[in-house]
């Protein structure tokens, strides 16, 4: 066993594939994010005024998963930052969280609490009113004249997990700041989340929004290109392996932080398979295990209760053979399994966001058809391919044990 261990350590040392493998990872900050000058500038102009001390409009980006909204913003703050006067008669402050992140935005409890921790202040994970942490947080904020920029990524995870009031309450702090003023915002990748809140709470935002439109081929081709050359060893790509990563990633919804993740997984399997060179085939290679993983871990680690929509779904798609069922036939399913297992209903509006979150996470795909007079219904195609569906519901039926 040690030989051969041995043999596999010494192949990796002899034939190196990656320069420096942090460039194509998720949570790497380049020193300039090209073709998105134009949102940059847009952001800019509208948060410079802080510079001042004069709050802004809160700001709402949009735009699919990798189309740069989270890099354009962080890139944005630590230019305020260079350029904020400390001897101002004032602070600034511009914190960021990530909405999506487990056991922090699940209650408005945690994420309050998660914001005063990085205010430098320290709450209980439970035990306290929530009343009781919005006064804690007021007051953190207001014992010194300074403007606070919250940056919340995946927003719209706040009001699916908790409700809608909680965005309310956040705007409505500021008519309680004496000193201190409060500007949001808020990066989602559902560009209509916020038409179907409550028009009190949209219009006490304030917003102004900015979108982010996908990335095409050739723009995910250049981002390649601009990491790979410090990413890899020189030559170690073969030519149209760059290109074949942008088509990939293009195709779905210019996703270039995917595209970076082909790649990425591209050269450890060239690597681990003791080649000189990272090739075609091991794109596609590296697209499936993407695939396969991404799907599989998502529905492995999603709730109860989403896994009951997702049978479901995969039971209609199986029965129906091809034939389009929609989402009052879903929930239908859903609700007759939920009785028969005497497990706690859903409402309708709830089941539609969960499928709603499944068509952005790829799993399956939605349509909106309009019905006339009829309204508007949302056809379902399940998108899961063949060649992991069955490993799909067997990860579904081990979890729903009592199915």
């Amino acid at each position: 066993m040690k030989g051969e261990l041995d043999d596999i350590f010494e192949s990796f040392d002899k034939k190196r594939i990656f320069k420096d493998k942090s460039l194509l990872q998720i949570n790497y900050k380049p020193e300039k994010i090209i073709h998105r000058s134009e949102q940059i500038k847009q952001i800019a102009s509208i948060l410079a005024p802080v510079l001042r001390g004069e709050k802004t409009s809160n700001l709402f980006l949009y735009g699919k998963t990798g189309t740069g909204k989270t890099l354009s913003a962080m890139y944005v703050k630590d230019e305020l930052y260079k350029r904020f006067d400390k001897s101002s008669d004032f602070e600034l402050r511009i914190e960021y969280l990530n909405c999506k992140l487990k056991k922090v935005s699940d209650t408005e409890y945690r994420i309050l609490a998660e914001l005063i921790k990085k205010l430098g202040g320290e709450v209980p994970s439970t035990g306290l009113p929530t009343q009781a942490v919005y006064t804690q947080f007021i007051e953190m904020i207001d014992t010194k004249k300074q403007l606070v920029v919250l940056i919340l990524d995946e927003i719209d995870q706040t009001v699916k997990k908790i409700n809608e009031g909680f965005l309310y309450n956040l705007t409505r702090l500021n008519s309680e700041l004496v000193r201190s003023q409060i500007i949001l915002v808020g990066i989602s990748n559902n560009l209509t989340f916020l038409d179907e809140i409550d028009p009190r709470v949209k219009s006490s935002l304030s917003e102004e929004e900015i979108v982010f439109p996908p990335y095409n081929a050739l723009q995910i081709q250049d981002i390649l290109m601009e990491r790979s050359e410090e990413a890899f060893q020189k030559g170690i790509l073969e030519d149209g392996v760059v290109s074949k990563c942008a088509a990939y990633a293009a195709r779905e919804h210019g996703d270039a932080r995917r595209a970076l993740d082909l790649l990425r997984v591209a050269g450890e399997l060239a690597e681990r398979a003791g080649s000189g060179k990272v090739c075609l085939k091991h794109i596609d290679e590296a697209n499936n295990k993407i695939e396969r993983d991404k799907i599989l871990d998502t529905i492995a680690s999603e709730p109860k209760q989403f896994q009951l929509v997702l049978y479901s779904i995969i039971q209609l798609a199986e029965t129906r053979k091809g034939d389009p069922f929609f989402t009052g036939d879903v929930y239908n399913f859903y609700d007759n399994l939920c009785k028969k297992e005497k497990i706690e209903i859903l409402t309708q509006r709830r089941v539609g966001d969960i499928i709603q979150e499944f068509d952005m996470l790829g799993i399956i795909n939605v349509r909106v058809i309009s019905k006339g007079r009829g309204g508007r219904m949302r056809e379902i195609k399940l998108a899961i391919s063949n060649n992991i569906l069955d490993k799909a519901k067997e990860i579904v039926e081990d979890s729903l044990d009592y199915i």
